[in-house]
């Protein structure tokens, strides 16, 4: 009989690792509501990748991407901290022929839908990143690496 725990299988498809994951989270729409939120995940050693906010009167929409998506998970949950959690692609884009108009035009012609997207703060091979909420991350992700783009992992991203 077997008792060893059953391993987790590699994901077929993106072997290359774990898919980025972007944090959508209520703020009361009040000075210091970010920055508290900020500061707390730096104390636990979690950079913010990206951000994207939206404000209302009373609400702010924070969607955003952290170092360390697993503990920042844990955070939250501990904190009470209302949140949502989502996949989302990561493009690296270049000024030729790996250019913003070109990743659109590629998901376009597989007919992929962009629900939202905002840059990363971060560069690491100093080219622009976009973060592409699509509604299928995974046949936008696949078109894309078939277009010649880099598609980041949240191994690529966290240090």
């Amino acid at each position: 009989m077997n008792t060893s725990k059953p391993q987790p299988q590699k994901d077929v498809e993106n072997p290359a690792g774990t898919q980025v994951r972007q944090f959508s989270i209520f703020l009361h729409n009040r000075v210091g509501s970010l920055m508290s939120l900020v500061k707390l995940l730096a104390e636990h050693k979690i950079d913010v990748l990206g951000l994207s906010l939206q404000d209302t009167t009373d609400l702010a929409l924070l969607r955003l991407v952290p170092s360390d998506p697993e503990t920042a998970e844990m955070l939250f949950i501990e904190k009470g901290i209302p949140h949502a959690v989502c996949p989302v692609t990561v493009v690296q884009l270049h000024e030729t022929d790996r250019s913003l108009a070109h990743a659109l035009a590629a998901l376009h012609v597989a007919e992929v839908n962009i629900d939202f997207s905002y840059p990363l703060l971060i560069r690491p091979a100093q080219w622009p990143l976009l973060v592409l909420h699509l509604d299928d991350h995974e046949v936008g992700a696949k078109v894309l690496s078939m277009a010649g783009f880099k598609v980041l992992m949240q191994e690529d991203l966290s240090r």
